[in-house]
C-alpha cells in the first residue's frame, strides 16, 4: 500500500488519521507509539472519527480490538 494522508487531530493520545475508502484502511498515528493501519473499517466509522471531539475515546470504544491491524512504523 502506498503512503496514505494523514490529518492531524486534537487528541492527547492520536496525533493523525488517514482513510484509504477504495481498501476500507484507517491509519493512526499515536503519539507514543508510532503508526497504526486497520483493515476493514467501513467508512461510516471513519466518518465519525474525523468528526468526532474526542478521537481516543472513540478509538477505544470503536475501533480497538474489533479490526484486524499492523503496526506500520513511527513517523
Amino acid at each position: 500500500m502506498t503512503e496514505m494522508y494523514r490529518q492531524p487531530v486534537n487528541s492527547s493520545d492520536i496525533a493523525s488519521i488517514g482513510y484509504d475508502a477504495a481498501t476500507e484502511t484507517l491509519e493512526i498515528e499515536f503519539k507514543a507509539t508510532g503508526v497504526y493501519r486497520y483493515f476493514s473499517v467501513p467508512k461510516n466509522v471513519w466518518e465519525e472519527l474525523s468528526r468526532t471531539p474526542s478521537p481516543g475515546k472513540l478509538f477505544l470504544q470503536h475501533i480497538k480490538g474489533k479490526y484486524a491491524w499492523e503496526k506500520i512504523g513511527r513517523d
